[in-house]
């Protein structure tokens, strides 16, 4: 629970700051536009996307649990944001965020950051790459230059209406946006230091502004924007505001956790170093407090921009701080510029980004995955885009824990010893013990998801034995409902006069069910080690004429 600066600083040095400086203002002009852009995407003015790189960002880097997280505005939170500000506004927006970063604050001092693992892939992927359908959908508009009043929200009217007015696509914007799409794909063949957005950026502006171009602008959209940092404030808070922003909090804290945990991940593989996940989930939390107080959005670990940051030398949080620094001072002299810039060209910007964090690749394996795992991303996918991200979180949740769950069930089986071929040579059939003796072996976790195949094998007996022998060695763990099973057997045992004998239990198995009392209403004696054992407490219950060939079977190795 020590954040990672505290810890680097104990042997830095000169050499290794000179190196964090320069990643620090190089990750800085990256994400320069992809802030205002990140900002404009989620419906709020764009100097909210930078106050959210500059104050989040900070308080990443000082009290996060990663060396080189880069904290800031990311594409995994536009869809959520821009719903939250069409309902509720902006003062609803700082309530979900401020939710959102106490929640982060708890699941860090709960220790939750490595359970964000238990959270299924094709989950992951499938409301990711839905989000990046949103992103480029939500673009078309500024990059035609579309002469559209309102553009809806939703998914399948955003796109009858695009369809509607494609009649009035603005060329020049057209122009800009398509300029902007080949300067970010081919820059990087010429120069890989300087971002290509950012030369994008100053390249179509400059166009733009020579060529006199009728295109749409900041300015136009938006008007003047403030070129400082507002103090903080908290809008009037009630209860049933809180109630009703709980979920999208939740909702962001969630998202926040993920991205930010996988970011940091990336950043070890890269590195060669190990987070601190709980504490960054902390500072992920103070950071998302902060940013809202201060006007901005919600933040979290950006995967581009920290890999960016790693591979130019960066090493300790002091990079991701300068990278604050270095925002703020941009924004106090480059604001009044930001104005000229083509909306067309941030679209451009937005949709580039939108197709990386897109998992594409995941939906060609589709068919050499496991039809579960497809059911579940296909499913989180399609209403991540059509319907709302939070019920496909949800809906995905759910379901990938019943097809776990249903997995699992068909791992655990039951078998009937003395009639199965595969150990015949091991434990041969005697026709006159098998009418006395039941012996059932389970394998795989007990739990509920297994109990009920467990009775009906139990319930297809023909006969009632004198003394059923359940083997339990390869049985890992006993949930309540694998205990009521037991318990069933049990009671239909005493019914039927058969008693009941459990060998070669494991020991977290046994400890459970002898907290539920039924060690002891089975008797401590008819809890068995081995075979021989178990045979020697079946020759109490069975008759006489039984008792040789009994003590002729075979102890199994």
């Amino acid at each position: 629970m020590i954040p990672k600066l505290f810890t680097c600083l104990r042997d830095y040095n000169k050499e290794q700051f000179l190196k964090d400086f320069a990643a620090g203002i190089i990750v800085a002009i990256i994400a320069l536009p992809l802030s205002i852009a990140l900002a404009i995407a989620s419906g709020v003015s764009p100097e909210k996307g930078l106050i959210t790189a500059i104050i989040g960002g900070f308080f990443v880097s000082l009290l996060g649990g990663s060396r080189v997280q880069i904290g800031g505005p990311t594409g995994a939170f536009v869809v959520i944001v821009y719903g939250i500000v069409q309902k509720y506004g902006l003062s609803g927006l700082t309530v979900a965020t401020v939710i959102a970063g106490i929640f982060l604050i708890l699941m860090g001092v709960l220790k939750l950051g490595s359970m964000i693992k238990f959270i299924p892939y094709p989950i992951t992927t499938g409301f990711t790459s839905g989000i990046a359908i949103i992103i480029f959908s939500s673009q078309i508009k500024d990059f035609f230059g579309l002469s559209m009043d309102k553009v809806p929200a939703d998914f399948i009217p955003k796109w009858t209406a695009y369809f509607g007015n494609f009649h009035t696509i603005n060329g020049a914007a057209l122009l800009v946006g398509a300029l902007s799409i080949l300067i970010i794909v081919l820059w990087p063949k010429v120069n890989k230091k300087i971002p290509s957005t950012l030369i994008a950026i100053i390249f179509v502006t400059f166009i733009s502004i020579l060529l006199k171009l009728d295109v749409a602008t900041i300015g136009s959209q938006f008007g003047e924007i403030s070129t400082s940092l507002s103090m903080p404030s908290l809008p009037q808070i009630n209860l049933k505001m809180i109630q009703e922003l709980i979920m999208p909090g939740i909702t962001i804290a969630l998202l926040g956790s993920i991205e930010s945990l996988l970011s940091a991940v990336v950043a070890d593989g890269m590195i060669g170093g190990n987070h601190r996940s709980n504490i960054e989930l902390v500072g992920q939390g103070v950071a998302n407090i902060c940013s809202s107080l201060f006007g901005g959005i919600p933040v979290t670990g950006a995967i581009a921009r920290t890999a960016a940051n790693i591979k130019n030398g960066a090493r300790t949080p002091i990079s991701g701080i300068v990278h604050s620094i270095t925002l703020l001072l941009m924004m106090l002299i480059l604001m009044p510029y930001v104005k000229f810039i083509p909306m067309a060209a941030l679209a451009a910007i937005l949709m580039m980004v939108a197709y990386h964090m897109g998992e594409w690749h995941a939906f060609k394996e589709l068919s050499k995955s496991p039809k579960s795992d497809a059911i579940i991303l296909l499913t989180t996918f399609f209403l991540t885009v059509i319907v709302d991200l939070v019920v496909a979180i949800e809906v995905g949740m759910v379901l990938a824990a019943f097809l776990f769950m249903k997995r699992m069930a068909d791992v655990t089986d039951f078998k009937y010893l003395l009639e199965d071929n595969q150990i015949k040579d091991d434990l041969p059939i005697y026709e006159n013990v098998s009418k006395k003796i039941a012996f059932y072996e389970i394998n795989g976790p007990f739990f509920f998801g297994a109990a009920d195949k467990f009775i009906k094998v139990i319930k297809e007996v023909e006969h009632s034995p004198q003394v059923l022998i359940l083997k339990m060695k390869n049985v890992p763990v006993i949930d309540a409902t694998g205990y009521a099973a037991l318990k069933q057997l049990y009671d239909m045992n005493q019914q039927s006069n058969t008693e009941l004998i459990l060998m070669e239990i494991q020991e977290l198995p046994l400890r459970i069910l002898g907290n539920y009392g039924f060690i002891e209403t089975l008797g401590k004696d008819h809890v068995c080690e081995c075979l021989d054992e178990a045979i020697e407490m079946a020759n109490r219950f069975i008759d006489e004429e039984s008792i040789e060939a009994v003590k002729t079977l075979p102890v199994m190795q």
